[in-house]
């Protein structure tokens, strides 16, 4: 949260300030969500709060659609695109049918709220051939690497291989421990966005990678303290999703031609070749761990756009 956003909730009066508390509390504690996704409605509901006061406001029975679109408006004004316009008119809506549910305010004025549609762009994804290249980058070792530098290198590698094997997010791969692997049915048991749980494949190189860091890299990077994490730092503790991000960037930008791109776009180009390898929708759904299927349904615009793109540099009459 900006210093600003955090002075004009601390600016706002009572009768404002104790729904805007009630509703964060609703967010972290029935709704689940993320701490990323929580500061940023929290951010579009004072912004919206600030400038009902602005607009003469004390209390939430003030707030109407004028006041919701007047907000809207302001922010377009002051360079908002359509993604960030779409996301703040989902907050003030998700804040409006709150105020309707406690009994706060008579009606849900969001109800009537409209917004553009975001822009959906494409995602860059690797080809089949610079993910198998991208997967041998951190393997590589100079002659002299001492022992901490190798272990750190088999992690590297397991860190590509399961982002793209399995497709998880981020903090799943961060979260795993040693007992969410299933070795004999190579599977990884993730906890994803809802604490939702689900069981997600993995390949044979990745087993391999994996057998690797177990037995050569992680008793080398394990302390006292470590715990049952998965994957280390190199001081010991449950790696940072810093580190990840870094090691996928790093390998990515080492291959000629590939995009660089970070862990989330090793989930896009894995959900991509599976779709292209001939899996179904529903199937793609459930690896990536998407509550709706329209999420999911961006891959195939993915695999449409490259199909385009290689009829019209491979088709003589394209």
């Amino acid at each position: 949260m900006t210093s600003r956003t955090a002075q004009a909730r601390a600016a706002l009066p009572a009768a404002l300030a104790e729904p805007l508390e009630a509703w964060v509390e609703h967010l972290v504690a029935g709704r689940d969500l993320s701490e990323h996704t929580v500061r940023a409605y929290t951010g579009d509901v004072v912004s919206l709060l600030d400038h009902l006061v602005r607009l003469g406001g004390t209390r939430v029975a003030d707030l109407d659609l004028a006041v919701l679109r007047s907000w809207l408006a302001l922010g377009r004004t002051r360079g908002d695109g359509r993604s960030t316009t779409a996301r703040r008119a989902a907050s003030a809506r998700g804040f409006t049918a709150h105020l309707r549910r406690t009994g706060l305010t008579s009606e849900d004025v969001g109800l009537r709220l409209a917004s553009p549609r975001a822009h959906r762009t494409l995602p860059d994804v690797l080809t089949a051939d610079q993910a198998r290249s991208v997967a041998e980058v951190p393997r590589t070792l100079p002659d002299d690497a001492s022992t901490e530098a190798a272990a750190v290198a088999l992690r590297d590698a397991l860190v590509v291989d399961l982002l793209y094997a399995s497709g998880v997010r981020v903090a799943e791969l961060v979260g795993l421990d040693l007992d969410d692997v299933d070795h004999g049915r190579r599977l990884l048991r993730v906890l994803g966005k809802g604490r939702k749980e689900r069981s997600v494949p993995f390949g044979v190189p990745a087993e391999a990678a994996l057998r690797r860091w177990l037995d050569a890299g992680r008793p080398v990077l394990a302390r006292a303290g470590s715990g049952p994490a998965l994957l280390l730092g190199v001081r010991g503790a449950r790696i940072d999703p810093r580190e990840i991000r870094r090691v996928v960037h790093a390998a990515t930008a080492a291959v000629p031609g590939a995009p660089e791109l970070g862990p989330h776009g090793l989930r896009h180009s894995a959900a991509t070749h599976v779709l292209e390898g001939g899996a179904d929708l529903r199937s793609v759904q459930e690896l990536l761990g998407h509550a709706s299927l329209a999420t999911t349904q961006i891959y195939t615009h993915v695999t449409v756009e490259r199909l385009r793109a290689v009829h019209a540099a491979a088709h003589p009459r394209a």
